[in-house]
């Protein structure tokens, strides 16, 4: 008697087709993109059901990776890669504005949908790069070319021109951009939330201060290493209500006066005042009694400050400092873990600052 071949339950074929295909794709988000190209690799099936699903490949990841430039232009080449709205090229190797070049003429139907695009440590990307990449990703709104000595205020020109929708903005460590730049920014970003001028070293109160005057939108500020400014720009920080980060960290000109004026700034949660050398208690009260949304402070190396300033933060600040360094501010004499608990029993982390 010839046996008769036996069909799947129809609970069966719809498990493999419709309930399999969905659970791949919510693992697939949790994994990484490398991982996620060897799934690719599996089988002809896994292959159409993950490249069927746009939002698995929005991202671009090659931080850290060698020929870098040459992965980029391969990847935007493909049809999966068509709605990308992520580039990271965090301290890739092998990437020239030779390759920035290419994507413009080759690959910009991709790059029309890119919201963030990371360069940082790119040190090859110059003026002339960044004017081609961003002629092609009009709607960009996080850019970030941390550690570049080789862009100008040129190149920060073109990211203004071109990329009418920047909220945030990095460029920390870019020594050689100047105060037009800063004109620039100020003119045209003026919806701008976070900006990074770490070791910007040619800027001056001039240009910050037309950043403090037309971008009143700012919630994230970081100046750290600036130490040529002057009180004439730390009074003005205090014209930026909506400001919740803040780093100062070797503002050596700013007073007491002018860190009361910045007290006025009541929804600062992160403030960073490391060897703000001139800052006593009486500047500190002030942000004690002003910012009582506080949740990362640091103090270190100040000697001007004593255990006063800690008391009247406790009274204002109690339940909501979590990290705290007042290392080296020799006159805070109660300042060990223990009695540092007791003023601010949230506390978990003491030390910001090896």
């Amino acid at each position: 008697m010839e046996a008769k071949e036996i069909e799947p339950p129809q609970t069966t074929t719809t498990w493999n087709r419709e309930t399999v295909p969905e659970v791949m794709k919510i693992v697939s988000t949790k994994v990484s993109q490398r991982d996620l190209i060897s799934l690719l690799l599996v089988s002809p099936w896994l292959y159409r059901t993950l490249t069927s699903f746009p939002p698995l490949w929005m991202a671009l990841d090659f931080r850290e990776m060698n020929k870098a430039g040459d992965r980029l232009i391969a990847a935007t080449s493909l049809p999966r890669y068509q709605h990308v709205k992520q580039i990271n090229l965090e301290f890739a190797q092998d990437i020239e504005d030779k390759h920035l070049e290419v994507l413009q003429s080759k690959c910009s139907v991709s790059l029309q949908k890119l919201e963030s695009l990371n360069l940082n440590g790119c040190q090859k990307i110059s003026d002339k790069g960044i004017e081609a990449i961003t002629s092609t990703c009009s709607k960009l709104k996080v850019f970030s070319i941390y550690w570049n000595i080789r862009v100008t205020d040129i190149g920060i020109k073109h990211v203004v021109e071109n990329c009418k929708h920047i909220v945030d903005l990095n460029l920390s460590g870019c020594k050689t951009i100047s105060d037009k730049a800063l004109q620039i920014i100020a003119e045209n970003h003026q919806d701008l939330e976070s900006l990074n001028l770490t070791r910007c070293v040619k800027l001056t109160d001039g240009g910050l201060q037309q950043i403090l005057s037309k971008c009143s939108s700012l919630q994230s500020l970081n100046l750290y290493a600036l130490s040529s400014l002057t009180d004439k720009t730390y009074k003005k920080i205090s014209s930026l209500p909506h400001l919740k980060f803040l780093d100062l960290c070797g503002a050596q000109n700013l007073s007491d006066e002018g860190l009361s004026c910045i007290a006025r700034c009541k929804n600062i949660v992160s403030l960073n005042l490391s060897w703000c050398v001139r800052v006593t208690d009486v500047g500190f009260v002030a942000i004690a009694e002003g910012c009582t949304s506080l949740e990362f402070l640091s103090l270190f190396g100040i000697v001007g400050v004593t255990d006063r300033c800690l008391e009247v933060l406790s009274r204002f600040c109690s339940n909501t400092v979590t990290t705290l360094d007042v290392n080296g501010c020799v006159g805070i004499k109660r300042r060990s873990r223990d009695e540092l608990l007791q003023l601010f029993p949230r506390l978990r982390c003491f030390k910001v600052h090896s």
